[in-house]
């Protein structure tokens, strides 16, 4: 299947992309994630090996829509929890609130 990740064509056929991951031992998945195997990669761990270009290069977008395409099972980035906004300044135990 013909694809373009950061702006270059590659011809990626899912076998070959199976037997390039082969021996790679997956780094920790922080983000969107493929499953290769019985193994789960970062989607970006993938995209450097395939296409031999430095992550920051393309995106994770890129490369997720390239191995779905392929069949490849890909999960999304797991969402960041909403930071919780500070409360006000509760007075310090013992005070009695000025009235």
């Amino acid at each position: 299947m013909r694809c373009v990740i950061a702006r270059f064509p590659f011809d990626l056929v899912k076998s070959e992309v199976e037997q390039m991951m082969k021996g790679i031992a997956p780094e920790p998945v922080e983000g969107a994630c493929v499953v290769i195997g019985r193994r789960t990669y970062p989607v970006k761990q993938v995209g450097q090996v395939i296409t031999k270009q430095d992550r920051r290069d393309f995106s994770a977008g890129e490369v997720t829509r390239a191995l779905t395409r392929l069949g490849f099972t890909c999960h999304p980035a797991a969402p960041v929890p909403a930071r919780s906004t500070p409360q006000a300044m509760s007075p310090l135990p013992g005070s009695l609130p000025q009235i």
